[in-house]
C-alpha cells in the first residue's frame, strides 16, 4: 500500500477517487503518514447500488454451505495476511506490535470462527411448533452499511462483514479515516476469497461519507461502532427511512471489588483491562469501587500497577501501551484529565502531560484518580485513554447503585469469592455483558449493551440475526 490511497473498491474492482482530501498523522511521531482520498456523493450512490444489484440478483438465495465456503476462504485468505495485518496496525494506530498481533489480529480470527461456527449449526427455516406447516424463516435484511471505528480496526470490521455475509446481506463498509489501510488489505483478503462482485463494497471518507452512506436510498439496516454522539446521529438519520440500526457505542464500565476477593489478582487484571490498548476500549473497566475495608489497599496496589505499566514506542516488543490515535484524543484525555483535578478527585499517580521520555507522539501518562464522586465529570464521561477512577463503597446494594449511575450500559465485572453474591449483582447491573473474577467471554457470546451504549448484539449467532428479519409462514411446509 502507497501513502496515497486514493481508490475505493466497488463491484468487485478497485476505482479511483478525487474527492476531498484527508491527512493522517503517525501517532508516534505525530508526522504526516499519507493522504486520503474521500469517496464523493455519486460513488456512495453508485457502492449502495452494486450491492443492491447484487442482492437482488441472487446472493439474497445463495445457500447456507456457499456462504461457508465463503467464509471458509476468506478466513485462509486473513491468516496469509496475519503480520502483515498486525504491521499496518501498529503503523496506523500507535497499537504495539506484540498486542497488534495477539489482541487485535488474533480477535478478528475468534469472531470469524464463532460466526463461522453458529452458520453451521444456525438454521435459516425451522417448524414454530410440531407443526411443520407453520414455521418460521430468517430473511437477509438486504443491503447493509458497516461503520466502524479505528481502535479496533479489524476486528470490529470483521465481526460485522462475516455476520452480513453470513446472513445473507451485501454490504458496504466504511471504516474509520484513522484505520483505512486495515479496511484496505482486509478488501484485498474479500477479493482474494472471490467474494462476488457487489456483495462487498468499500468507501474511503471521513463522518461525512458515513453520512451519505447512512441516508442513501437502498441501503435497508446500519450496523455502526462508535461514539454515543455519532450513534445518536446515526440513529437519527436512519429512522428518517425507518432504515434498521444496531449501535455499539460508549461504554463507562464498573468494576467491583467486594471484600472477599483475590485483591493483588482483581487489581492487576482490572488495570490491565482499563489500559490495554491505551484505554482506548469501548468496554474498558475505567471505574473500579472498591469496599471500603479493602479501599486504601486497592489504591496502593493500583498506584504500584500504573506506574509499573510501560509505555513505549509501537514497534517496540514485550508487554507495554503505546500511544493515542490521534491529537484530538489526547487533547481530550488532557483535558478529562485536568478536569478531575479541577473538580477534587485526587490524583494517586499519573496527569496531565506526555508520558516522560516522549518529546513527540500522543503518549499519555497512565493515571489513577481516587474518592471519584458520582458528580464528578470523570465518573460519568468515557475518557478512552489509560485514566482508572476508583471509588470506596459500604454495601452491596451501594456498590449496584453506583455502577447503575451512568447513562451508559454495556460491560461490568465483579470480584468476589461469593458465588450467590456474584449472581445478584451480576443480575441487578444494567449493562449487556458481566464478567465475574476475570472469566472472559465465550467466543460468540454476544457483545452489545443498552442505554447510551447502544442497542442490538453481534458475535456468533446473534451477530448474524442482526442482519436478518423474521418471517412467518404458515400453509405450506419447507420442501
Amino acid at each position: 500500500m502507497s501513502g496515497r490511497l486514493d481508490q475505493i473498491y466497488i463491484n468487485g474492482a478497485w476505482q479511483r477517487v478525487t474527492g476531498p482530501e484527508l491527512t493522517p498523522f503517525d501517532p508516534a511521531t505525530e508526522r504526516p503518514s499519507g493522504v486520503l482520498v474521500s469517496a464523493q456523493a455519486a460513488q456512495v450512490t453508485e457502492a449502495v447500488q452494486a450491492a443492491r444489484a447484487a442482492f437482488d440478483g441472487g446472493w439474497n438465495m445463495v445457500s447456507r454451505d456457499e456462504r461457508l465456503a465463503l467464509l471458509t476462504r476468506l478466513k485462509q485468505a486473513m491468516q496469509n495476511r496475519a503480520e502483515q495485518f498486525a504491521q499496518t496496525i501498529s503503523a496506523e494506530i500507535g497499537t504495539p506490535i506484540d498486542f497488534a498481533r495477539s489482541g487485535q489480529v488474533d480477535a478478528a480470527m475468534v469472531h470469524l470462527d464463532a460466526t463461522i461456527s453458529a452458520l453451521k449449526t444456525a438454521p435459516s427455516d425451522q417448524p414454530l411448533t410440531s407443526d411443520p406447516y407453520h414455521r418460521v424463516r430468517y430473511d437477509p435484511l438486504g443491503v447493509a452499511a458497516l461503520i466502524t471505528p479505528w481502535n479496533w480496526p479489524l476486528s470490529q470490521v470483521v465481526l460485522k462483514l462475516a455476520a452480513a455475509l453470513a446472513a445473507g446481506c451485501t454490504m458496504v463498509l466504511k471504516p474509520s479515516e484513522y484505520s483505512t489501510k486495515t479496511a484496505v488489505l482486509l478488501t484485498e483478503a474479500v477479493h482474494e476469497a472471490g467474494v462476488p462482485a457487489g456483495v462487498f463494497n468499500l468507501l474511503i471518507g471521513d463522518r461525512d461519507t458515513g453520512r451519505m452512506l447512512v441516508t442513501e436510498p437502498g441501503v435497508d439496516v446500519v450496523s455502526f461502532t462508535g461514539s454515543t454522539r455519532a450513534g445518536r446521529q446515526i440513529a437519527a438519520e436512519a429512522a428518517e427511512g425507518l432504515v434498521r440500526t444496531t449501535l455499539e457505542l460508549g461504554g463507562k464500565s464498573p468494576n467491583i471489588l467486594f471484600k472477599d476477593c483475590d485483591l493483588p489478582l482483581a487489581i492487576r487484571q482490572g488495570m490491565a483491562h482499563c489500559f490495554r490498548n491505551a484505554g482506548q476500549s469501548c468496554n474498558a473497566a475505567s471505574r473500579m469501587f472498591v469496599a471500603r475495608e479493602i479501599y486504601d489497599q486497592a489504591v496502593e496496589l493500583a498506584r504500584a500497577e500504573a506506574e509499573a505499566t510501560q509505555v513505549g514506542l509501537p514497534d517496540q516488543p514485550g508487554p507495554h501501551i503505546g500511544p493515542l490515535v490521534n491529537a484530538s484524543q489526547f487533547e481530550r484525555v488532557q483535558g478529562l484529565i485536568e478536569t478531575g483535578q479541577t473538580e477534587g478527585a485526587r490524583l494517586i499517580t499519573g496527569g496531565p502531560g506526555r508520558m516522560p521520555g516522549f518529546e513527540t507522539g500522543y503518549f499519555a501518562r497512565p493515571t489513577v484518580f481516587a474518592d471519584v464522586r458520582p458528580e464528578m465529570t470523570l465518573f460519568r464521561e468515557e475518557v478512552f485513554g489509560p485514566v482508572l477512577t476508583m471509588t470506596p463503597f459500604d454495601t452491596e446494594s451501594d456498590a449496584v447503585a453506583l455502577a447503575n449511575a451512568t447513562p451508559y450500559g454495556l460491560a461490568a465485572y465483579i470480584q468476589t469469592a461469593d458465588a450467590a453474591r456474584a449472581d445478584r449483582v451480576a443480575q441487578a447491573l444494567r449493562v449487556g455483558m458481566v464478567q465475574v473474577n476475570g472469566t472472559s467471554r465465550e467466543s460468540g457470546a454476544p457483545f452489545g449493551g443498552r442505554g447510551q451504549s447502544g442497542w442490538g448484539r453481534e458475535a456468533g449467532l446473534w451477530g448474524i440475526r442482526a442482519f436478518q428479519d423474521i418471517k412467518s409462514i404458515s400453509g405450506t411446509r419447507r420442501v
